[in-house]
């Protein structure tokens, strides 16, 4: 057999499976999206942002916020993990902070709705430690639940690339910086950040389409208006079966994540000119 034909016989069935379960049903919506009742138009269109343009920037919103938290977060987590001193502190740390990538997001939001409610745990524990009191408690089930589910989940992930990027960082430079009598916040901003910072868009690129596709948290924690794309599709179809407008928000919770996915490319065409 030639080995051409080999070579296509064998990646064969990942393009089947790519085709079927992800270019067929792309097409299907891009489609659906521009059918109306007397044939092909926009009004999908019209309706979804007459309908839901509040919910739309409040996802961009909401998602934007918690990538730059995650960023934040991930540095700091990575920066210990490479520059601490104390090595029981890099031991926990590095035992803790993976926990929450294996939990799915139908029980996160599940575990802070409990947490973060009025008469939540969160709560109980202030008000038992005398902080707040019972009259001052309030509830966290709104676009803060969100945002700390969404920082909580995606941290560590984005976290456990950077922090192995920064290990295969050359340690004589950082060696050198310290002996020139840098800080270690100084050497995390100024040397390690813009040597990783590729590993760092790519996984916050990720973190971002992760949770724009998040339907579980959005309508377990923030149980009103505005929401989410995801939770607004689920209500067209659920409630009125319309899957015009549906894939109508569908087109433009992708057209979001594309702007995401052309600024890390934009970002690498430069670095390798």
């Amino acid at each position: 057999m030639p080995l051409p034909l080999l070579g296509l016989l064998l990646v064969l069935p990942a393009l089947a499976v790519i085709v079927l379960l992800f270019v067929v049903p792309l097409a299907a919506s891009v489609v659906g999206a521009f059918v109306v009742a007397d044939g092909f138009g926009l009004g999908n269109f019209v309706k979804t942002f007459a309908l839901y343009t509040p919910d739309i920037v409040f996802t961009v919103l909401i998602v934007s916020l918690s990538t730059a938290l995650i960023g934040a977060f991930a540095i700091a987590i990575g920066g210990y993990l490479t520059l601490g001193e104390n090595p029981r502190a890099v031991a926990i740390l590095r035992w803790l902070y993976r926990w929450p990538m294996f939990i799915p997001f139908i029980v996160v939001g599940q575990v802070l709705r409990t947490f973060l409610a009025r008469n939540g745990l969160m709560n109980n524990v202030l008000i038992g430690a005398g902080l707040i009191t019972p009259l001052d408690a309030t509830s966290f089930l709104d676009w803060r639940g969100i945002v700390i589910a969404f920082v909580w989940k995606q941290t560590p992930f984005v976290a456990l690339l950077v922090a192995g990027a920064m290990a295969s960082v050359d340690r004589g430079t950082l060696e050198a910086a310290r002996n020139l009598g840098a800080s270690r916040a100084r050497i995390l901003i100024e040397i390690l950040v813009p040597q990783v910072a590729t590993t760092l868009m790519v996984s916050l690129v990720l973190s971002f389409v992760t949770m724009m596709s998040v339907l579980s948290v959005p309508l377990m924690i923030n149980a009103q208006s505005p929401t989410m794309i995801t939770a607004d599709i689920a209500f067209r179809i659920n409630a009125y079966g319309d899957y015009g407008v549906a894939n109508a928000l569908g087109l433009v919770s992708l057209a979001i994540s594309a702007c995401a996915a052309i600024v890390y490319l934009r970002h690498s065409v430069r670095e390798r000119a």
